[in-house]
């Protein structure tokens, strides 16, 4: 079941959302880094600690090399102090000029390994649209790297060739997001690769938003009531709370 956020919590929170001047200066710059990146560092952070890692995926939108169109919404729901407070983690957002590839997952592993206190068994990444299907991709490009992965409203599918390989990511905890009346990426693409996870007994939910298109960002870390999760099998974890999920995950050596 997913979580209902109230009118009036909603009115709430909204009052204490954080401004696109505010993730600027939250989201620091990573000189020198091969390619646009920012950074949202730990809250109160303890080198005596390990930190996980949230690796976040713009879409079409944040296309670029300007280094600030690639903050979205969930990045400033991210930046949220009460939430940087009860997860504490760096929040890696790189920037791409057009569709995520291999070489950029290469820089970017570099650019995680050379954060302080990082625990390399709790990288996460999330994204939206293309950059959920770049979080499809990731995964299968280094399985054995990413400890859960968090795609909104894209499905790894392209127009005209099938899902790489349901094989080398039923193992990774996944947990995706989709609007069903989606036609920028059709939601029959997701089932699709909801289908073929369940079919191997993956490790998969997914959360339908009904009636929704496209614009369903924001809900990952702050759903509403419209949201219908599956599971693909009982090796998933039926924590209902998208990010006391997401931090529960550790990589499987």
């Amino acid at each position: 079941m997913t979580r209902y956020i109230s009118p009036l919590l909603a009115f709430l929170i909204g009052l204490s959302k954080i401004t696109a001047q505010d993730v600027y200066s939250i989201y620091e710059t990573i000189p020198n880094a091969g390619i646009p990146c920012r950074v949202m560092k730990p809250i109160k952070f303890d080198s005596a600690k390990k930190y996980p890692v949230i690796l976040s995926l713009h879409g079409a939108g944040g296309k670029g090399t300007n280094n600030r169109k690639q903050l979205k919404d969930w990045n400033r729901q991210l930046a949220d102090p009460k939430r940087r407070n009860q997860f504490p983690c760096y929040v890696v957002a790189p920037q791409a000029p057009g569709l995520w590839n291999g070489e950029q997952l290469k820089i970017i592993q570099k650019i995680i390994a050379e954060l302080p206190s990082v625990d390399l068994d709790r990288i996460y990444i999330m994204g939206h649209s293309m950059g959920g299907h770049g979080t499809y991709i990731y995964i299968q490009l280094a399985p054995k790297y990413f400890a859960a992965a968090a795609p909104s409203a894209g499905s790894g599918l392209k127009r005209t060739e099938e899902f790489i390989d349901p094989e080398k990511i039923k193992d990774i905890p996944i947990w995706a997001f989709h609007g069903d009346k989606d036609r920028v990426c059709p939601y029959e693409k997701q089932l699709k690769v909801f289908n073929a996870l369940k079919n191997l007994n993956g490790n998969m939910k997914l959360t339908t938003w009904r009636g929704d298109n496209h614009g369903v960002s924001g809900k990952m870390i702050e759903p509403t009531e419209n949201g219908k999760t599956e599971l693909s099998s009982k090796r998933c974890d039926d924590e209902d709370d998208f990010l006391t999920w997401l931090f529960k995950q550790r990589r499987h050596h």
